[in-house]
């Protein structure tokens, strides 16, 4: 019983709280899709940085930023360092990936459940059906006509 009372504490009592939850959830998954991006980007760094320096002589002097101080090291004890945190990486993503499509299917199904339909800025819906009892005609929000 404890499970459905939190439920029914999640659960939008109207129109505003449903679209206020919705908001949160998207600006969620936007967060989540550019974390992942940030995290790609790096993970084609390191292995730019790996392809770069493997051929090279191990003994070879290279310099690493570790905390934002340039550390003089030899590309011996870079090259692993590296190719661990690009694995780091890798797993990070690949968790992030999982939480990705979890939050998906959470926005697809509240989308469901209150029949939340995204309309694209300039494009004109014509609805043959005509307005319906009971939905909502949302309310438009645009640019100040010239009043000051």
């Amino acid at each position: 019983m404890v499970s459905k009372t939190e439920g029914d504490r999640r659960e939008p009592i109207n129109e505003q709280a449903a679209a206020n939850m919705y908001t949160t959830m998207r600006s969620e998954l936007n967060q989540i899709y550019s974390k992942f991006t940030e995290l790609e980007m790096e993970v084609s760094e390191h292995s730019l940085v790996i392809n770069a320096i493997q051929p090279l002589d191990p003994s070879r002097r290279c310099y690493r930023m570790i905390g934002g101080v340039l550390v003089e090291r030899t590309i011996k004890e870079v090259l692993p360092a590296v190719q661990r945190n690009k694995e780091g990486l890798e797993e990070v993503i690949a968790r992030l990936n999982e939480t990705l499509e979890k939050k998906k299917t959470d926005i697809a199904e509240f989308e469901a459940k209150y029949k939340i339909r995204i309309r694209k800025p300039g494009a004109d819906v014509k609805d043959d059906s005509g307005p319906k009892e009971g939905s909502a005609q949302g309310v438009l929000v645009g640019p100040a006509s010239g009043i000051e």
